[in-house]
């Protein structure tokens, strides 16, 4: 198995040696009180699990299904809630970025920029965030091979980039339908950094509302344990109090309370994998 770059992300390492670790929070900055109770809880069960832990929210969804879909709160707000964040829970922050002119204000706040699957070949949309200097997690297009991410690696490393990470959302698989090939996990490895699992958007049935996603959360923990056996090194996962009021990805979100006993599992599994893969 290739080794796996250690990437720095605040005062966190991951990948390498490292111990697996968390990137979760709700799908959509709602308001601030939402996003700091929630990295507040998530922080608490990682803390006690021993998981690093990064706080993903967007503050803006640019690729909804319906016009009228609820986007979020616009970059401006959402980055003051971002900022907030961090520095009253002390963790990392991840959000998206879907333009260029997106990526500078961004960087100045999060720890983590992320390319949309959709939007995962934009080249001019990689190089802007690789300019940056902080980590640049790409999710892997619902329309992609995984071997194919090798040249999106590429475009980040020589844009000056090291700091990467690959995330694992389903690919296409006939209409409205996801299906995860764990096979990409491995695949994905070759290239040299940690490997994340997004286990809630894998499980989305895009457009399945007619003018919504919807989604299958049952499926969220099978998925999330295979993925552990395979030996991803990280684990995505949108989280939210009451996921049925949720206003985007609702149906495929971890409810909060469910989070903890889904990562002791998880870890246990991660553990007996990486034991039975030492020589």
């Amino acid at each position: 198995m290739t080794t796996q770059r250690e990437i720095h992300i605040g005062s966190l390492t991951v990948g390498g040696d490292c111990p697996h670790f968390l990137i979760a929070g709700p799908c959509v900055i709602e308001n601030e009180k939402l996003a700091i109770e929630t990295a507040i809880s998530v922080a608490e069960i990682t803390k006690d699990l021993g998981i690093p832990y990064i706080f993903k929210s967007s503050y803006d969804k640019a690729n909804r299904t319906s016009i009228s879909s609820f986007r979020g709160l616009g970059q401006a707000k959402g980055l003051a809630i971002l900022k907030k964040v961090k520095e009253e829970v002390k963790v990392p922050i991840l959000t998206d970025v879907h333009d260029i002119h997106e990526v500078s204000p961004a960087a100045e706040v999060v720890d983590v920029l992320q390319i949309p699957a959709f939007l995962c070949r934009q080249t001019n949309l990689l190089i802007e965030a690789a300019k940056t200097g902080r980590v640049v997690n790409v999710k892997k297009g619902q329309f992609l091979a995984p071997v194919e991410m090798g040249n999106v690696v590429k475009k980040l490393e020589e844009s000056g980039s090291q700091n990467i990470l690959l995330t694992e959302r389903g690919t296409s698989f006939g209409y409205n339908n996801l299906v995860v090939d764990m096979r990409s996990l491995p695949i994905m490895q070759q290239f040299g950094y940690p490997i994340v699992f997004d286990a809630t958007h894998s499980v989305q049935l895009p457009g399945g509302g007619g003018t919504h996603s919807s989604g299958q959360r049952e499926f969220v923990a099978p998925l999330a344990r295979a993925a552990a056996a395979v030996g991803c090194h990280g684990f995505f996962m949108e989280v939210h109090p009451d996921p049925d009021s949720a206003p985007s990805d609702g149906p495929n979100m971890v409810r909060l309370s469910d989070l903890r006993t889904l990562l002791v599992e998880l870890l246990s599994i991660c553990h007996a994998a990486r034991k039975g893969a030492t020589p």
